[in-house]
């Protein structure tokens, strides 16, 4: 092959093809060179598409292997806002609403991005367990957050109800094992209270909505109570009032956990060092990884160690990545990093579905729970054990610990919390009627 100058070599240093001029001598060489390139390239080829078959051989038993997990253990979530959507779509009005189709057909359902349940999905994601949100905005604090709590509450107990075969009303340890033995297998449906608005500061109101079910209650959501601290906004109380200790003391005397998403950090830890029971984080992300206000940071994290609780990891984006993008990947390196810093034992899920409007690409919606447990073995850095504590037993292991407290203060005669004055708002809607002259 003749020289050719430099200025006429392409961009890699080689020659242009327009640019060769083969000497007949060199014909039989050039076409001896030509078949053990393509030979080579079919080899490369074949190794290739060997790889490629290999990759999905593995990614099927990686999906299998997780399958088999969630068949064996209950897989809970901490998070779902499936019924605050129920009331935007429906007004709550469910006699006509089939949760057991496809929704991502049926509008308004297939048209929001804050939909991503129904009962096909969470067979798909065999999902076990659930806490179903009976939030209410804060807009509606010192107004109207009691009632609306109470029709919340109502419209979950009503849709599984709706759906005897599938869905079980669960509100202790035996009830979700039940639900998971079952056959066919049904969904044990949790409730839980998002923010202490909802009480309205009464210890009764509180009581009461353990009598209808209630496992646990956030003690903030984005909007501080007057006796506890929001991540979103300045702190007033800077911890816990009187009033907001004697709320963490009730709960943990009923046997509802302590919920620490959305809770300022030193409300939450004054929280952690009060209450005798675990407390959890049901929809949270690791702060080192994505520092926003409402995931949480390496100490709070480190301190569940000590109090048993544990933090369930969520899904949004901005949580995860502190952007409007994320993948499966991205929050599988919360799971790692949680597993890194305090153990396997300490960490669950809490997908936040239904509740936020952009999800990572690989957990679009319910389904997708096994592809999560098929990326975290992928990684090499999670034993089948630990996975299984990630999918269930965790939870299962804190809500049991929660009720050897409330059954050990009962058994001590521990009596209910009482605060005859509770904190008030100015701008509370109340009659006054204890001040009255009225019998």
């Amino acid at each position: 092959m003749p020289a050719v100058p430099d200025n006429e070599r392409n961009q890699q240093g080689g020659t242009p093809f327009w640019r060769l001029t083969i000497k007949l001598p060199n014909f039989v060489t050039a076409v001896r060179m030509v078949n053990r390139c393509e030979r080579r390239a079919v080899a490369c080829v074949l190794l290739a598409v060997t790889a490629v078959v290999a990759a999905a051989s593995y990614d099927r038993e990686r999906l299998d292997i997780a399958k088999q997990i969630l068949e064996e253990v209950p897989l809970t979530d901490g998070h779902n806002d499936l019924p605050w959507n129920i009331r935007k779509f429906l007004r709550n009005q469910i006699n006509e609403f089939e949760l057991d189709t496809d929704l991502t057909v049926v509008e308004p359902w297939s048209k929001s991005k804050y939909s991503h349940t129904d009962l096909p999905r969470l067979r798909r994601g065999m999902v076990g367990a659930q806490f179903w949100s009976a939030f209410v905005p804060c807009a509606t604090q010192n107004k109207d957050a009691v009632q609306l709590t109470l029709e919340q509450i109502d419209v979950i107990k009503r849709l599984v109800e709706k759906y005897p075969m599938q869905m079980q009303l669960a509100t202790s340890v035996t009830d979700i094992l039940q639900a998971h033995s079952a056959r066919p297998r049904k969904i044990a449906s949790l409730i839980g209270i998002e923010g202490g608005h909802s009480i309205a500061n009464s210890l009764g109101v509180l009581r009461s909505y353990y009598q209808l079910g209630v496992r646990y209650m956030t003690l903030t959501h984005t909007c501080n109570t007057p006796w506890a601290d929001s991540s979103n906004e300045a702190p007033v109380v800077d911890g816990l009032t009187e009033f907001g200790e004697k709320v963490v003391k009730e709960m943990n005397r009923l046997g509802m956990l302590v919920d620490l998403s959305h809770v300022g950090e030193n409300t939450t830890r004054a929280a952690i060092r009060l209450s005798k029971a675990p407390v959890i984080f049901s929809h949270s992300s690791v702060y080192n990884l994505c520092n926003h206000k409402r995931n949480v940071p390496d100490d709070i994290i480190q301190s569940l160690k000590e109090n048993g609780g544990i933090i369930m990891v969520n899904f949004f984006p901005d949580f995860v990545k502190c952007a409007p993008n994320a993948t499966l990947s991205d929050v599988a390196e919360h799971f790692h990093y949680i597993k890194k810093l305090v153990g396997a034992d300490f960490v669950g899920i809490g997908g936040d579905f239904d509740g936020v409007n952009r999800v990572p690409r690989g957990l679009e919606d319910v389904s997708k729970y096994p592809e999560l447990f098929a990326e975290l073995l992928r990684s090499g850095q999670w034993s089948v054990q630990e996975l299984k504590n990630l999918a269930g037993l965790n939870m299962l292991g804190v809500r049991r610990q929660m009720e050897k407290v409330r059954d050990e203060m009962r058994t001590n005669g521990v009596e209910p919390e009482e605060h005859p004055d509770s904190p008030t708002d100015n701008g509370n809607c109340t009659s006054n009627a204890f001040n009255s002259d009225y019998y």
